[in-house]
């Protein structure tokens, strides 16, 4: 099965624009993103999808792979259009926005997924460790059923602990953050693309929920690694702190 990981990135971000040039201790953000996503080994090919010219020549400039799209309101419908164009079996969904991207959960992800012959879209996700984590409604949050199928997404604490007595007695694992990194079958994927944005979706503002409400399932793989998405300039300064230490080393 040929894997194909592609990277949407676009300029305009309605929180932070121009992100994905944001400069993070010499280089851009796009860059940590694209060569931490290639030394996975599973992925036989990578591209970044993006309407903007300059993020385009900056990929190119680095030695990347890009593709310039129309302009689209969300990712998925980026990576769709790119793969359109493309053959490929299955298609990863590497965020952008996360630099600290690990290739270990991407490859993690692939070889799961690879083995799940009947799941058209998969995810991950990594346990919380404190009830602040859980209240932050940056973080994403998800709860699975018994064969690690997603049952929701939300930005709100799930499940709800009903009593605020117990909160120092919630057993380890008992929230999960879910970690942006999606997987399709190139077929779902086009399909998926084409669906209606739905009513929980739109609320939630999350549109993995398209899918559970058009009864699709996701297959969600649990992982050890963590990343941080950049959404804001606080964001920012967290990861170049993180970046820049560890480059001194």
């Amino acid at each position: 099965m040929k894997v194909v990981g592609i990277i949407p990135a676009r300029y305009n971000s309605s929180r932070f624009k121009g992100k994905a040039l944001a400069d993070i201790c010499g280089r851009p953000m796009i860059q940590y993103v694209y060569e931490g996503a290639k030394k996975a080994k599973l992925i036989d090919d990578l591209i970044v999808a993006t309407d903007d010219r300059r993020i385009y020549n900056t990929v190119i400039k680095f030695g990347g792979k890009a593709v310039l799209t129309k302009i689209h309101s969300s990712g998925t419908d980026r990576i769709a259009e790119a793969a359109e164009k493309i053959k490929a079996d299955i298609i990863v969904n590497i965020q952008g926005d996360e630099p600290l991207i690990s290739s270990r959960m991407i490859d993690s992800a692939v070889s799961h997924f690879k083995k799940d012959k009947s799941a058209v879209m998969g995810t991950m996700k990594k346990d919380i460790a404190s009830i602040e984590e859980s209240l932050n409604p940056n973080i994403v949050k998800v709860i699975t059923d018994k064969d690690n199928n997603a049952i929701y997404f939300s930005r709100l604490p799930i499940p709800f602990l009903r009593d605020e007595n117990s909160k120092s007695k919630v057993p380890k694992k008992s929230y999960y953050k879910h970690i942006g990194l999606y997987l399709y079958r190139r077929a779902f994927l086009l399909k998926f693309s084409k669906m209606k944005q739905t009513p929980l979706e739109k609320m939630e503002r999350l549109e993995q929920l398209r899918a559970l409400e058009n009864g699709y399932k996701i297959k969600v793989y649990e992982t050890e690694y963590d990343t941080i998405g950049v959404d804001t300039l606080e964001d920012l300064k967290q990861v170049k702190k993180m970046i820049c230490k560890g480059r001194k080393k």
